[in-house]
């Protein structure tokens, strides 16, 4: 996946949900850039050291990550995408739920590590459950971009943001999570619609993350039937597998009970669940 020039792996209903979820006016202007969060630039509570992270990927681009090692400890991280993208406000106004506090308390209930990775622009919507996934130690957040616009042209419908924004958009993401009070944002990077290629790992080499992909497509987005995202998971996961769903109710309706099936089926097949960044410590370099 490092040398994919683009990401199309998400099929077709992921697909559906990032054409519906687009909108087609212009991001607001980004923030002045800032750095990616590290140890250094944290509260004093902030761990010791930073979160691991692969080498950097070649030419000066930054890193890919796709799954973990392939071993017989077998851990899978669940990741859920929390969308929203610029201007959706209005949308959010009229009442549509672009959380899911139901899937929250769920993997609190099962005690399910999950990596969450948020868009800027939700968490200005639900700071308040922003900030309680972020100092959660089951949870970790990650990052989404601020828009949740495309990074590369092409990519399921979404609006592109240009390539001179790039780091200021994934910038602009860290900045709100402080502002709302989530502590130790990791740095690691999740592209919109999973859409890269070289231009946009080039431009996101400065901020130091790790860019996050996927090797199983829960295939919840839109989806009605809560079987068959679960069937989908349960037979794509290996060991070291990084599944990717979603936090966003309106979206991804049957996502909590997808994962009340998938949880304790995949205990009673010996997995471990962990945190991408564990993952990621256990690739020891490799993506």
């Amino acid at each position: 996946m490092i040398t994919l020039v683009r990401r199309v792996t998400a099929g077709c209903a992921l697909g559906a949900a990032l054409a519906l979820l687009a909108a087609c006016a212009p991001a607001d202007e980004p923030r002045a850039p800032r750095p990616a969060p590290s140890a250094s630039a944290v509260s004093p509570a902030a761990p010791l050291s930073r979160p691991p992270t692969l080498a950097p990927g070649p030419a000066g681009q930054a890193p890919v990550f796709e799954h973990g090692p392939r071993t017989r400890d077998r851990t899978v991280a669940l990741t859920f995408d929390a969308d929203m993208t610029a201007d959706q406000g209005p949308r959010a106004d009229r009442g549509e739920r672009f959380d899911n506090p139901g899937l929250v308390a769920a993997l609190r209930e099962l005690k399910v590590p999950a990596t969450v990775f948020m868009t800027g622009r939700w968490a200005e919507e639900y700071p308040g459950q922003a900030r309680a996934i972020g100092r959660d130690p089951l949870f970790e957040v990650a990052n989404h971009s601020y828009s949740h616009y495309a990074f590369t042209d092409d990519c399921y419908g979404l609006p592109t943001i240009d390539e001179e924004r790039m780091r200021a958009d994934v910038e602009r993401a860290y900045d709100v999570f402080r502002e709302v009070g989530v502590r130790d944002a990791m740095p690691y990077f999740r592209f919109p619609g999973g859409c890269s290629d070289r231009r946009a790992l080039k431009a996101l080499a400065a901020v130091g993350v790790t860019a996050v992909q996927w090797d199983v497509v829960s295939g919840d987005a839109f989806a009605t039937d809560a079987e068959a995202v679960a069937q989908e998971v349960l037979d794509g996961v290996r060991a070291g597998s990084v599944v990717v769903m979603h936090c966003t109710l309106s979206a991804a309706p049957t996502t909590e009970r997808a994962v009340r099936r998938i949880v304790p089926e995949l205990r009673e097949r010996g997995f471990r669940f962990v945190k991408v960044s564990e993952l990621i410590g256990a690739a020891g370099g490799r993506g």
